[in-house]
């Protein structure tokens, strides 16, 4: 008699930081998340991140996926892929499944590929021990 009712999602639910504004502090994002403002401190993202061309980010980025078009300085640790875009600027260990790096990328650091999860947890353990930010949550 009464049917359920269904949830629909696209799919394209993300966080965004506006070019102009700052943060300091940790940033924890349960879905994408894209940068054009700057983030100075550590960003935990279960989705994927993108450092828009203006984007600047001073930290550690932990995340699924990262484009990266700006500027960052400071270990990356993807589950999957990190993408350097031509415009970007980075320094700092990558630790990542995927690297792809565009001609006219800025690339100054190191890379670790890995095969599986518990080398990237590893990595992350190590960043954890010496967090010292504030935390700032953003969720949907």
């Amino acid at each position: 008699m009464f049917k359920s009712k269904q949830v629909v999602t696209n799919g394209s639910s993300h966080n965004s930081l506006a070019a102009g504004t700052k943060i300091k502090g940790s940033v924890a994002a349960e879905e994408d998340f894209r940068i054009d403002g700057s983030v100075e401190g550590d960003i935990e993202c279960k989705g994927k991140v993108v450092v828009g061309p203006e984007g600047i980010v001073i930290g550690f980025i932990t995340c699924q996926n990262a484009e990266i078009m700006g500027t960052v300085k400071g270990n990356i640790l993807t589950q999957g892929s990190l993408v350097l875009k031509s415009t970007a600027e980075y320094s700092g260990e990558a630790t990542t499944r995927i690297l792809e790096i565009e001609a006219g990328a800025g690339f100054n650091g190191t890379c670790t590929m890995i095969k599986d999860s518990h080398s990237g947890n590893r990595a992350k353990e190590s960043h954890s021990n010496n967090k010292k930010d504030a935390n700032v949550g953003i969720t949907n």
